[in-house]
């Protein structure tokens, strides 16, 4: 191998480890981003990319430095967002305790900052409210007070379901649905997916709605909370909406161009006043597209309500097709969407 030849085969070298440089250092960003998307909206640990960063294990044991995990605690606990919208003191002590662990076990350097953020949390009381940060794809994050319990004031309304992410994710990927229009939500809970569709696909109204007294009221706040007025476009209201109540009147009212709705299909007892409500949506003059989001928990709920539909006149589409990852959540779920028609 001539001079030449020995030159071009180091150089060729030389550009291949840059290259393999650049893809563990893109592999970190993306890697810290995942923690940083679980961690906000609390997601839980074992679904964190602890297995995709075990190249970052060998790393922090082969170097035994802590900065990779200084790093995860900067997107993490000690990022603003958390200053800001705290989760839970239960969550933060058992993630930082996963951290601690998985550092010790790397034999790394002790870190001060994250025996800090830990003594922080050990002595703080756990409360019944947290904050979830859903992170969006433009960078901002939708901030809710949640409530740590699954069901809490004898509803199911006070936290964010799965087919609200899955229709919020819809959204985000059918923008055009929701642009310059009057939007209205039924069962809107604390606000994730109407909040969602405010911030990235531009409607010129929003109208959220719910009808209990616990929902509508943290609704309200977390309506607030992310900077959503009447004064401003789009113009937001939250509204009570008591589906056995509801008048044409008020739906007229209302206005509506496109209807949304998210598990609002798991009471058997409910499930017909649901299904008065929408003929009357679809009676109105403005002809709504109406679409309806369920995680399908009970089978004979369900099918129950695809069959008082057809018994109303009222036909359906189920909407195929993937949406873009967005938010975490079990994609295992059955989850179905379905556009309906008069």
């Amino acid at each position: 191998m001539g001079k030449q030849e020995v030159n071009k085969h180091m150089l060729k070298m030389g550009s291949s480890e840059q290259e393999t440089s650049e893809e563990i250092r893109v592999k970190k960003m993306d890697i810290l981003k995942d923690f940083q998307v679980s961690f906000f909206s609390m997601s839980r640990l074992p679904s964190f990319p602890w297995t995709v960063s075990m190249f970052v294990e060998k790393d922090l044991q082969n170097n035994r430095s802590s900065e990779f995990i200084s790093d995860i605690l900067k997107q993490t606990c000690l990022h603003p967002l958390c200053r800001k919208f705290p989760p839970s003191v239960r969550y933060r002590r058992l993630f930082l305790t996963e951290l601690i662990r998985r550092q010790e076990a790397a034999g790394c350097d002790p870190l001060d900052e994250l025996y800090d953020a830990l003594a922080e949390v050990v002595g703080a009381e756990d409360t019944t409210e947290c904050y979830k940060s859903y992170l969006l794809p433009a960078g901002d994050a939708v901030s809710l007070l949640e409530s740590v319990a699954l069901i809490s004031e004898g509803t199911t309304g006070l936290v964010t379901w799965e087919a609200a992410l899955y229709l919020a994710e819809w959204a985000l990927d059918h923008q055009q649905a929701f642009t310059g229009r009057t939007v209205l939500e039924l069962g809107s809970g604390v606000g994730l997916t109407g909040i969602t569709i405010c911030r990235s696909c531009s409607p010129n109204r929003f109208v959220f709605s719910d009808c209990h007294p616990s929902v509508l009221q943290k609704l309200r706040a977390n309506v607030q909370l992310n900077g959503l007025t009447e004064q401003q476009t789009p113009t937001v209201s939250v509204e009570e909406l008591d589906w056995t109540a509801a008048t044409e009147e008020q739906l007229r009212r209302i206005g509506a161009d496109t209807v949304i709705a998210a598990d609002v299909v798991y009471d058997p007892d409910v499930v017909g006043h649901l299904v008065k409500l929408l003929s009357q949506i679809l009676k109105c003059s403005s002809s709504p597209e109406v679409f309806i989001c369920s995680t399908i928990r009970n089978p004979e709920t369900y099918s129950s309500f695809k069959q008082q539909l057809e018994n109303a006149g009222l036909s359906h589409q189920v909407i195929t097709g993937g949406v873009s990852h967005v938010f975490p959540y079990n994609r295992l779920s059955s989850i179905e969407m379905i556009k309906l028609h008069r």
